[in-house]
């Protein structure tokens, strides 16, 4: 039985290059026989979290915010592989996806030690440069300080307009990548 996939995808761009990448990916995971779930997050309301330490008193909503996250969460915690989808914005992830991930905090703190729960990760990016260096920063980040292991990341740069990844080996290392998660 394959694994439960969750794609937080932080492109503005619903048909652009980030989308491209994870399209490819998420073929290659439905194939192995994953179940794979993808929000756009610019496209739902989602607040930033206010540091309120008001969370995890309500596992079906472990954040005192109600907004986008509420569909969100659950797909989440079951979820064992969690894919971090974004373009690069000042050589960084964009705040869509940043704003979502920070968000995730309040999961965290259902679990009387503030332990987030243990996934599998993976970091898509598209930039129209190559800058992103700071992304694999605190992407690497992420298994030290959350536990989280991961399972690979795919890196496209020198693309800037939509359509750009077209016929370029990432989106086959996107593919192959989804493809070995089972």
């Amino acid at each position: 039985m394959g694994k439960k996939i969750v794609i937080l995808n932080g492109s503005p761009r619903m048909k652009g290059n980030t989308s491209s990448l994870t399209a490819e990916f998420r073929r290659g995971a439905e194939e192995a026989g994953n179940e794979v779930r993808e929000f756009f997050l610019p496209r739902m309301k989602i607040n930033g979290c206010l540091g309120c330490w008001k969370g995890g008193k309500d596992p079906e909503h472990p954040c005192a915010q109600r907004d986008g996250m509420d569909e969100i969460y659950p797909v989440y915690r079951e979820a064992d592989v969690v894919v971090l989808a974004s373009p690069l914005y000042y050589w960084s992830v964009s705040g869509f996806l940043k704003n979502a991930f920070d968000r995730l905090f309040a999961v965290a703190e259902c679990d009387p030690d503030y332990r987030n729960p243990r996934k599998e990760c993976v970091l898509i990016m598209a930039a129209e440069g190559t800058g992103f260096e700071e992304s694999e920063y605190w992407y690497d980040r992420l298994g030290k300080h959350i536990g989280w292991k991961s399972l690979g990341k795919v890196l496209c740069g020198n693309v800037a307009q939509p359509g750009d990844t077209e016929g370029r080996p990432e989106l086959k290392q996107a593919y192959d990548l989804g493809k070995t998660i089972y």
